[in-house]
């Protein structure tokens, strides 16, 4: 039964429950004449709340920062970690404040207010989050979710005209988000940082036994090695983590800034700021404009997700002197998402299932999408158009059309050997190969009119993004090549 008030949600708070080195409990800095600009029903049913509830002075006066959640514990959480491949030392929530936990009808949900103000972890930060990037953010989590991609979710979205000074002045905002933990690789970094073995020790037995704990069990009738629950661990994120990449790269999403504060140790997507789906794809494409030295580009995020979780391992050397045994996991990676990879582009692909043999057949599907810097989501769209007969919308995509037709001639030569009714093989593609992503430009349109205070374009896109694979009639310009204006968008780590 779903909750009619927010004091009738079941709270937990088990991270609040470690020692008070984890964190600082601190009340929010509330936003000044607060309003509720969207609320996410879906997402209110993982706790349970009742949707009539999105509507209340309460729910306002809690995710605007003026009130805490019943049952809640507030906090701001510390960590560490490696920001651009270099040691930045402590970080922390330096904007975001940890409302509490709440028991839904299939889980534990930590909520999280980004943009409530400083925090002891804030550096040089305001604390504050503006308009532009916490609509970005409220509407990406849906979005992967959507997509069936591991995400962190959103809750609500509350604006305020408090002015916020970035690199001009805009207006600030607080997005609730909700995962079931925000830890991360650098919370681990931390305490191995510090040479706090005992701290690193709690933080690992905390989240093995909360969310891992099969990394508890033994072999029946023989006692477990005193390491054994930290490499399995490691070897379960790792294993999360190549399947996170393998997505990303399946749906032409860039994260933008891939630091070791920014990886959830469940595998997650977190941290929505400079990302991008492509529009034009290039193999190397960078989303983060701040991003100068294109570290974290398309290509390369399989193996910065790899670095990252070296740095991970790293970390838990401290409690497994087996070196041998931590790297035999790491190398684990490299086959889990190989094979997840070639999977969920096999499948985009139409192949009833991925062969060796198929790999220059998709190298080259790239090359020629990079050449002519065709539009990613469309490119692989509009194959089951060509697989069923329709081969123009396709080879449309490319300036090099006869380039385009040489391979798909030799995609249908492989379906053929597959044997499968084209219908069959074009209904398979549709499923997997999205018609709505959250381009730059549809983001941007939702915010200027957000800015404005009309959600009807957070709603639209709600409701698309929310089954992105289904064409919607009448919303024919949500699928359609990007406007020659959306260049000029522009992307950085204040967003």
């Amino acid at each position: 039964m779903s909750a009619h008030s927010l004091s009738e949600l079941q709270a937990v708070n088990s991270f609040a429950a470690l020692p008070d080195a984890f964190y600082t409990r601190l009340a929010p800095q509330p936003l000044n004449n607060p309003r509720l600009l969207h609320a996410n029903a879906e997402a209110a049913a993982l706790i349970g709340l009742d949707p009539a509830v999105l509507d209340t002075p309460e729910f306002l006066r809690v995710f605007s920062g003026a009130e805490p959640l019943p049952g809640g514990d507030t906090l701001a959480a510390v960590y560490s970690g490696h920001q651009f491949g270099v040691w930045a030392g402590q970080l922390g929530d330096g904007r975001a404040h940890l409302l509490g936990e709440i028991q839904g009808p299939a889980g534990a949900w930590e909520l999280q207010l980004k943009g409530a103000g400083m925090t002891p972890y804030s550096r040089m930060g305001d604390g504050r989050a503006v308009l532009r990037s916490s609509v970005r953010e409220y509407l990406a989590s849906e979005a992967m979710h959507g997509l069936g991609v591991p995400t962190t979710r959103a809750l609500a979205l509350v604006a305020s005209d408090d002015p916020v000074w970035r690199e001009t002045v805009e207006t600030a905002a607080i997005v609730t988000r909700m995962s079931p933990s925000f830890v991360r690789f650098g919370s681990f970094e931390h305490w191995s940082s510090r040479r706090q073995p005992d701290m690193l020790k709690t933080l690992a037995d905390y989240v093995i036994d909360r969310y891992y704990p099969e990394c508890r069990a033994a072999s029946a009738g023989e006692p477990q090695d005193a390491a054994a629950p930290y490499i399995g661990l490691l070897r379960e994120v790792t294993r999360r983590t190549a399947l996170l990449m393998a997505d990303w790269q399946a749906v032409g999403f860039c994260h933008g800034v891939m630091n070791t504060d920014n990886m959830s140790i469940l595998g997650l997507t977190l941290d929505y700021g400079p990302y991008g789906f492509m529009d034009g794809f290039r193999l190397g494409h960078v989303c983060n404009h701040s991003d100068s030295e294109g570290r974290y580009s398309w290509n390369r995020q399989p193996s910065v997700a790899l670095w990252n979780l070296y740095r991970l391992g790293g970390s838990l050397h401290t409690l497994v002197q087996d070196v041998d045994g931590l790297r035999a996991v790491l190398d684990e990676y490299e086959g889990v998402f190989t094979r997840a990879f070639h999977d969920r582009m096999g499948a985009k692909l139409g192949l009833a299932a991925w062969r060796p043999a198929d790999e220059p057949l998709l190298d080259d599907l790239l090359k020629l999408m990079d050449a002519n810097q065709a539009d990613f989501t469309l490119t692989w769209r509009r194959l089951a158009d060509a697989v069923s007969g329709r081969r123009a919308p396709f080879e449309d995509l490319f300036i090099d059309r006869p380039a385009a037709a040489a391979w798909l001639d030799r995609l249908l030569a492989r379906h053929a050997q597959d044997g499968r009714p084209a219908a069959e093989v074009a209904d398979a593609m549709n499923r997997v190969n999205p018609l709505y992503v959250l381009r730059n430009h549809l983001a941007e349109e939702a915010i200027r009119a957000a800015k404005s205070g009309d959600a009807s374009e957070i709603d639209t896109l709600m409701k698309l993004l929310r089954a992105p694979f289904t064409a919607q009639v009448g919303y024919e310009k949500y699928a359609s090549l990007p406007p020659d204006w959306a260049n000029g968008i522009e992307v950085s780590c204040s967003s």
